[in-house]
């Protein structure tokens, strides 16, 4: 074992962490924001999110595993502390349980993450279980489902109707019994966030959740400020990075236009 997977957050300390310390994670799909975001994160969540801020698809579903295993390895390669999740993409999970571990032990294989999340209530216990049995750490998503966006009629938050309250607090003690070590929970009513929680005991972590969640996840790229479309709700923006993207930009085109870039400065073995 070297002495960065020595030094990683695991499962366990995952697990561990309920009622004691909220837990941080943010998405990363690329080395530098990996690095960068490692030293202040408990987890880094290699997202299917990929395909819509990376590839610019519209949703998550074009996305392919050969692109979450590419990411994931170049996550773990650049961080040192965190604890690694990767998503498992639309359609190579749900056939059947013996595909879902097929997919799961070569994500984990190739990308040395800790562990996988997928999407799914009540109709993915069987194929968790079967997972967790064979040494597949799973992580819960329940609520909102982006996967699912064809059926839901799209990206809708799911409120505080009764039913829906108790449908989702099944499908979360559901996914505990069945072995998930932690649960994401997604756009949902800030009672559903608050029940969720009290009803299991494996970490909550919540994405407009409301903050009784056990700890909380974003998109990287929402917080940085890189989406100029983003008017989530249950997202907050803590840099400029776009506007200074173009900025650098601008003043880069200017430079090279008027003959100021490259200089002397910029030459190799330049005469004096």
């Amino acid at each position: 074992m070297t002495t960065i997977q020595q030094n990683r957050k695991n499962i366990p300390f995952i697990k561990e962490s309920k009622g004691i310390r909220k837990l941080v994670m943010l998405t990363a799909y690329t080395s530098p924001v990996a690095n960068h975001i490692d030293p202040y994160v408990d987890v880094i969540l290699v997202g299917d999110s990929l395909g819509m801020v990376i590839y610019g698809f519209h949703d998550t579903l074009s996305v392919t595993l050969d692109m979450m295993i590419a990411h994931g390895a170049a996550v773990t390669r650049s961080s040192k502390q965190a604890c690694i999740i990767v998503d498992m993409p639309f359609g190579t999970y749900q056939e059947s349980k013996s595909q879902a571990f097929r997919n799961a032990a070569r994500i984990l294989s190739e990308t040395k993450a800790s562990g996988i999340k997928l999407e799914g209530g009540e109709e993915m216990v069987e194929t968790i279980h079967f997972l967790h049995k064979r040494g597949i750490p799973v992580m819960g998503h329940i609520g909102l489902m982006p996967q699912k966006f064809n059926i839901s009629g799209g990206f809708k938050a799911l409120g505080p109707d009764q039913h829906i309250v108790d449908n989702i607090v099944s499908e979360a003690i559901a996914l505990e019994q069945s072995g998930a070590f932690a649960i994401v929970l997604e756009c949902v009513a800030e009672v559903i966030g608050r029940k969720v929680t009290e009803a299991v005991n494996i970490p909550v972590i919540g994405i407009g959740a409301s903050s009784d969640c056990d700890g909380q996840v974003l998109v990287v790229d929402d917080i940085l400020g890189m989406n100029p479309d983003a008017s989530l709700k249950f997202v907050k923006t803590y840099a400029s990075l776009g506007k200074d993207i173009q900025h650098a930009a601008k003043y880069y085109a200017e430079e090279v236009r008027s003959g100021i870039f490259p200089n002397k400065e910029n030459y190799f073995f330049s005469k004096n």
